[in-house]
C-alpha cells in the first residue's frame, strides 16, 4: 500500500459512490468547489493498495483566518465529511497508513486537523484514537424525510409551526437563486448576520463557486427568503445520495418578527420529502456540555439528536494556546 496525494477522478467517484458511509464532502465536486474559493486550500490524501485500488481517504481543507504574518496562528485543516475507508480490513489497514503518513507531514505546520463525522466512525473510531486523532462530543440532528409532509409536520413543535404559519401570513416567498446576482443577494444578508454574531463567513467565492460546480449536477439549492421583494433570509443546500445538507443560512434581525429561519428550513424539508430525499442533515448542534442556541432552534423540528461527534488531533500546541487567545480578541473587530 502507498498513500498519495493525487487521484484519478473516475477512480474517487466510483469510491465515493460505492460507499454506504460517503458524504457530499467526499465528492470530487465539492473539493473543486473549495479548490475555487478564497481561504480555502484542499489537499489529497489516499490510500492505493497493490491493485491501485483506493482503501482510504482524507480531504483536509486548510482554512486560514488572517494571512500573513499571523497565518502559522490561523491556520487549521478542517475534514468536512470526516475520513472513508473501504469496509474490510484493508481499509483499516489503509488507514492507519495514511493517518500515520498524514501526521507525520503535519506535525508543526498547522495548529490543528478536526474531522467532522457525519456518520458512526465505527472501528475507525479505534484507529483514529491510536493515531492521535481523539475524540470530542459534537451533537447533531436527522430528520427522516422517507415519509409525507404531513407527517413531518406533525413531528414539529407547536411554537415552530405558528412561526410557519406566521411567516405564511405575512407573504414570505421562497425563491431558488440561479444567478449570480441572486447570489451576491444571498450573500450579503449572511454577511450582516456573521457580523452581528461575531463569526468569520468565507469569501464569497465559496458561494460562487458552489453555485457554478454544484448546481448544474443537482449537488445544491441555494435558497432566498423574500417579502415584497425584498431578500429578508437566505439557506444554502447541499444535495447527495439522498441527503439534504443544511449548510450556511441567515435571516435579517429587522425582519424577525416575519419568521424566515423557520419558513425556510420547512420549506427545505417539504421538497425534499416531495422530490425522494431520505435524510435531512441538520449540520451541527454543538457540544452537549455547552449551551448552544442554534442547537435550541434546530430541536424544534424534530429530528433524531445523534452524537457521533469530532475528531482532533494537535499539530503545533503551543501556537494553539496562543491563537484561542488572539480569537476572542479578533472577534471584538469583526
Amino acid at each position: 500500500m502507498r498513500v498519495v496525494n493525487q487521484l484519478d477522478k473516475c477512480l474517487w467517484s466510483d469510491f465515493v459512490a460505492n460507499h454506504p458511509q460517503a458524504n457530499v464532502f467526499h465528492t470530487p465536486e465539492m473539493f473543486e468547489v473549495f479548490s475555487g474559493a478564497r481561504g480555502f486550500n484542499p489537499s489529497v490524501w489516499a490510500t492505493l493498495d497493490d491493485d491501485g485500488q483506493v482503501r482510504a481517504l482524507l480531504l483536509p481543507v486548510y482554512v486560514t483566518i488572517l494571512g500573513g504574518a499571523l497565518s502559522p496562528l490561523t491556520t487549521r485543516a478542517v475534514v468536512y465529511g470526516s475520513v472513508l475507508s473501504a469496509l474490510r480490513d484493508e481499509g483499516n489497514e489503509g488507514l492507519a497508513l495514511l493517518l500515520r503518513t498524514y501526521r507525520q507531514q503535519m506535525k508543526g505546520r498547522l495548529l490543528f486537523t478536526e474531522l467532522r463525522n457525519l456518520c458512526e466512525v465505527g472501528e475507525s473510531g479505534t484507529i483514529l484514537d491510536q493515531h492521535g486523532f481523539a475524540f470530542e462530543d459534537h451533537l447533531n440532528f436527522l430528520i427522516d424525510l422517507d415519509r409525507p409532509p404531513q407527517e413531518i409536520w406533525r413531528n414539529i413543535r407547536s411554537n415552530a409551526r405558528r412561526n410557519i404559519d406566521r411567516a405564511r401570513r405575512s407573504g414570505i416567498v421562497i425563491e431558488e437563486v440561479t444567478t449570480s446576482d441572486g447570489a451576491a443577494a444571498a450573500y450579503a444578508i449572511l454577511k450582516d448576520v456573521y457580523k452581528r454574531i461575531q463569526v468569520p463567513l468565507p469569501d464569497r467565492s465559496l458561494f460562487d463557486a458552489a453555485l457554478k460546480v454544484l448546481r448544474p449536477k443537482r449537488m445544491l439549492r441555494l435558497l432566498l427568503a423574500k417579502v415584497d421583494g425584498q431578500g429578508i433570509g437566505a439557506l444554502t443546500l447541499l444535495l447527495y445520495k439522498g441527503v439534504v445538507y443544511y449548510w450556511y443560512t441567515g435571516t435579517l434581525r429587522e425582519f424577525a418578527s416575519c419568521r424566515a429561519g423557520d419558513f425556510l428550513v420547512w420549506h427545505a424539508l417539504q421538497w425534499g420529502s416531495e422530490n425522494g430525499f431520505q435524510t435531512f442533515d441538520f449540520g451541527g448542534g454543538g457540544r452537549p456540555d455547552e449551551e448552544y442556541g442554534v442547537r435550541d432552534f434546530k430541536a424544534k423540528f424534530g429530528g433524531q439528536l445523534v452524537n457521533f461527534g469530532r475528531n482532533r488531533c494537535v499539530h503545533a500546541p503551543i501556537r494553539l494556546r496562543l491563537s484561542q487567545g488572539g480569537y476572542q480578541l479578533l472577534r471584538r473587530f469583526l
